[in-house]
């Protein structure tokens, strides 16, 4: 898949504003189809476990090769140069605590835990030993590959399309959208307006350090730190 895509982005060159938008056109909505397909039209067949995990991989592959074959640059760790990390571990855990504020004060009335334990259980997560499983996943795989994907490559599309301030909101936009259609799947209207609220601000944040120092990597420790506390909720819910 990485010799074809990246024989057709040769086609594109520089980092014009044409070449921003159509980067943005081919990354943005891949999540979202991926969620669609996999989560919701075809849930329980391999078809849907596939086309899911194509975009999974498109989402990874794509930002590599169209930093190759486009922008002629070469790969890079994001090495912190310009600090960030304190930074990242205070935003993190600022976030966290208004994330376990906010569950404590609010699920009860606007969370159905039943439906949710019940939609984990299905899937698998109401083992505990799978859950951990999942849980290390996310937080060291799953948080990097997403500040990889929407903070740097989507912000650095975005800030050629736009100021800085709107690349931020711009960026945090699109980090959002697919986890609307995801979380419909397991909270009612207003948790998901809710926890969607705090995906954009999240995203705002963590967009807003990577501009401001340059590296995915003191965005990368607020996301770990809130995933911890997300995923300390769900367990709490689960078992417990």
């Amino acid at each position: 898949m990485s010799f074809g895509l990246s024989t057709f982005l040769m086609k594109f060159k520089g980092n014009s504003k044409k070449n921003a938008f159509f980067a943005l056109l081919l990354l943005v909505p891949a999540p979202s189809i991926g969620v669609l397909l996999g989560m919701i039209l075809f849930p329980d067949i391999s078809l849907g476990r596939v086309l899911f995990g194509f975009t999974k991989v498109w989402m990874v592959v794509l930002p590599v090769v169209w930093l190759i074959a486009v922008e002629k640059k070469s790969l890079s760790c994001s090495p912190v140069r310009r600090g960030g990390l304190a930074v990242g571990v205070m935003s993190g855990v600022a976030i966290a605590g208004a994330v376990v504020a906010l569950y404590a004060l609010a699920a009860d009335k606007v969370l159905d835990k039943a439906f949710f334990v019940e939609k984990l259980t299905d899937v698998g997560l109401g083992n505990w030993k799978i859950y951990l499983g999942g849980t290390i996943y996310w937080i060291l795989v799953n948080a990097i590959l997403e500040e990889y994907v929407w903070r740097w490559f989507c912000v650095e599309q975005c800030s050629r399309l736009w100021n800085r301030r709107l690349a931020i909101v711009a960026s945090a936009f699109f980090f959002t959208l697919h986890h609307i259609l995801a979380m419909s799947l397991y909270f009612p209207l207003i948790a998901v307006a809710l926890c969607s609220l705090g995906v954009f601000i999240g995203g705002i944040i963590w967009s807003a350090m990577y501009i401001r120092y340059e590296s995915i990597w003191p965005g990368y420790v607020s996301h770990a730190i809130v995933d911890m506390a997300v995923f300390g909720i769900g367990a709490a819910m689960l078992f417990g």
